[in-house]
């Protein structure tokens, strides 16, 4: 059942699941860059955000794949685009609440599937595009950072390594700076995508695309602001578990993990694939960290991180198929979505005021030292 109020409704999910993106991801573009000091953290996160919203106009290929390469497209209706990103958002904040750095792109991708198998069932989704174009890159990225990141601080070292530390952390902090915006860029070419393909089908649904899929610009430069926007919040919670808790980073450490992450997500947008650069930098600093010594790799936090992949695309899943039974049961209309969101709102609002006094740390060191 289609109706303008319920395309509203969906854009309007859409973008905020796209600023959930945004602060949610944070971490991975900044927090290396700020644990070792190399910018403040409201500089750096500023940085990331207009690179965001500038990576984000780059291209259209990954939202091509989400919306026509591993969903049947005419299977999609408003609700079921609703109810994906409902189960998407849902999953963002709770892993945000955590301080887990989770796979947004992955939460999107199961929630649409999960609308869609309880929707229409199985024939909604291309499960061998699913496999090569999600599933296979979703376990080969991160091990590729890993190794690829691993490699270049060993390199480092072995040249820089009768030379000054001040010195060499003082080279590398400059290389931050170019890593940090290659990897912001990079970051938005691929992750912004994902909601446009969403939203172009939900307008193909709804009629208003004459019958073929595209992104309006209008969609595009709606999600790149509201990602951009979403990464100048910052995600304060995750940027310590990426930029602290995994291992104790230096400026070289950090460089090998930007450019490696970066390097990866830039080829993977060109051939259309849809990565988690959450997989791919909390990859890259594990390898950045081994490279150094195993041991300086806190592998019980690494653990608990591989936790939150695993979880993230059935449990999204199982969100977005919730999201379409009940929202279904409520009329299929825009009315379901409406209530819903309403109780979202009230319940979100209330778990930002009681986590605020460890989410918003004090004013000057504390966040830089994150």
């Amino acid at each position: 059942m289609h109706s303008q109020a319920l395309l509203v409704i969906v854009v309007a999910i859409g973008l905020a699941f796209d600023f959930t993106n945004g602060f949610h991801d944070t971490a991975n573009v900044v927090a290396t860059v700020i644990s070792t000091g190399a910018l403040s953290p409201r500089a750096a996160v500023a940085l990331a955000a207009v690179l965001n919203f500038a990576g984000a106009l780059l291209s259209l290929k990954v939202a091509a794949t989400i919306a026509t390469g591993i969903i049947a497209t005419g299977r999609v209706t408003d609700l079921i685009a609703f109810a994906g990103l409902l189960g998407a958002l849902a999953w963002n904040l709770l892993t945000w609440a955590y301080g887990l750095p989770s796979s947004s792109s992955h939460a999107l991708i199961g929630g649409i599937i999960g609308a869609l198998l309880a929707a229409v069932g199985g024939g909604g989704v291309h499960w061998h595009r699913l496999l090569t174009k999600v599933a296979i890159p979703a376990v080969v990225s991160p091990l590729i950072a890993c190794v690829l990141a691993g490699a270049l601080i060993v390199c480092i070292y072995r040249y820089a390594g009768h030379r000054r530390p001040s010195s060499v952390n003082r080279v590398f902090r400059y290389g931050q700076l170019l890593s940090s915006s290659a990897l912001s860029l990079a970051h938005g070419t691929n992750d912004a995508q994902k909601t446009m393909g969403i939203l172009g089908v939900a307008l193909l649904a709804g009629g208003d695309l004459h019958g073929h899929f595209q992104v309006p610009l209008w969609v595009v430069l709606a999600a790149a602001t509201a990602m951009g926007l979403g990464t100048y919040a910052g995600g304060w919670r995750i940027i310590r578990t990426v930029g602290g808790r995994i291992i104790k980073m230096d400026s070289a450490q950090g460089f090998c993990a930007q450019g490696a992450s970066a390097a990866v997500i830039l080829v993977s947008s060109h051939f259309g694939y849809p990565l988690s650069s959450t997989h791919l930098v909390s990859g890259a600093v594990v390898g950045a960290g081994a490279g150094k010594r195993l041991s300086a790799v806190r592998w019980g936090v690494a653990s608990d991180i591989v936790a939150a992949w695993v979880l993230t695309l059935p449990v999204a899943g199982l969100l977005g198929a919730l999201s379409w039974w009940l929202a279904d049961a409520l009329g299929g209309g825009a009315v379901g979505p409406a209530a819903i969101i309403l109780v979202l709102a009230a319940g979100v609002s209330f778990a930002v005021r009681a986590l605020s006094r460890w989410s918003a740390p004090a004013a000057g060191g504390s966040r830089a030292s994150a």
